[in-house]
């Protein structure tokens, strides 16, 4: 499980938010992980790492603001806004100090300068509805931005959605939003550009897994083959675009609480993750992987130095990993204190 980086290979540090705050896992040559809490006094909600700059990293808090690493997330420093709740981030691999944070309520906020100052992405208002509703917030149902990505090759070109509201894009860093895009899911659960060719967009949404082939504008759903359309994760194969996965799960079960969709139920999930390739339908993902998968699993998440290398992250901390585009998979040696938002390659 190496991957190439410069002339040598480099081990992977898994990254995940927990009930711990952010742990970091690093593989060592034995084949052995050490796990270890690197920001473990703050609410951890999101992820974003920079594949262009080596070590940086970014996580975004509840109550916490956005906070900031150089080494892989060995250490972290505060680069605020510390009165936002940050619900989701993206930083630009064209530009690595630009940085956008989705918030709760529903907002977007960029910075410019790596982090070191923000401002509030003042036009976003006007793509608010009165009726993003986020079930998951009561009593006050605030709606908020789960989704956020930002195009690979221009850092003006950014998406975000809004759970139980909509998929809406940017192409001038911000300043005005579309209406909805074409065929998204409303109920946006993650987004994704691929980490190079700027034509692909993936998401996962409650209504189903989406893709766009032209930044964005337009999106159709994917369903031939699909167990479960509750779409929780989202990850594109690094070299090959066409290759993408959804961890998902059926919406309802008489197993599960009729408050929540059963993908979030613990011990009961009845999830599965599943590949789509060169524009085929859904192809359900097992080769030593539990079927289905008992815990709701959160992370999903491939290496950008190692095409077909693909992690999964499940709710009560187990990691699993395949090599070879999740035909086969085994359980690394390592528990994280849980998995519950975002799982990152670093």
């Amino acid at each position: 499980m190496t991957r190439a980086a410069a002339n040598e290979p480099t081990l992977p540090v898994l990254l995940a938010t927990s009930p711990q705050g952010v742990e970091t896992a690093h593989a060592r040559g034995d084949g052995t992980w050490e796990v270890q809490r690197s920001l473990g006094d703050v609410r951890a909600s999101c992820l974003a790492v920079h594949t262009g700059v080596p070590g940086l990293v970014y996580a975004g808090t509840r109550d916490r603001g956005v906070w900031r690493s150089s080494d892989r997330g060995a250490t972290w420093s505060a680069v605020g806004p510390v009165e936002r709740d940050v619900t989701s981030i993206a930083v630009s691999r064209a530009d690595p100090a630009t940085v956008y944070a989705g918030c709760k309520p529903a907002g977007v906020l960029v910075s410019r300068d790596g982090g070191a100052s923000w401002r509030a992405l003042e036009g976003f208002r006007s793509a608010r509805r009165w009726y993003w509703c986020s079930p998951a917030e009561p009593p006050g149902w605030r709606p908020y931005v789960l989704g956020l990505a930002v195009s690979p090759t221009d850092p003006d070109v950014v998406l975000a959605g809004v759970e139980a509201g909509a998929v809406v894009r940017s192409a001038d860093g911000g300043r005005t939003w579309s209406t909805h895009r074409r065929s998204a899911d409303r109920d946006c659960h993650a987004l994704a550009f691929h980490a190079s060719d700027d034509r692909w967009v993936y998401e996962a949404g409650g209504g189903g897994p989406a893709v766009s082939r032209d930044g964005g504008e337009r999106f159709s759903h994917v369903a031939t083959g699909l167990a479960g359309r509750y779409g929780m994760a989202v990850a594109a194969d690094p070299q090959r675009p066409e290759v993408w996965y959804v961890a998902s799960a059926p919406l309802w079960s008489p197993r599960a609480p009729l408050r929540m969709p059963v993908g979030h139920t613990e011990g009961g999930a009845l999830a599965a993750v599943q590949r789509a390739s060169g524009g085929g339908g859904w192809e359900r993902l097992a080769g030593g992987l539990p079927t289905p998968l008992d815990h709701p699993p959160y992370g999903l998440a491939t290496d950008p130095n190692a095409p077909g290398h693909l992690y999964l992250g499940l709710s009560h901390g187990e990691v699993w990993h395949s090599s070879d585009h999740g035909d086969t998979w085994a359980r690394l040696p390592l528990r994280f204190g849980g998995v519950r938002r975002a799982l990152a390659v670093a």
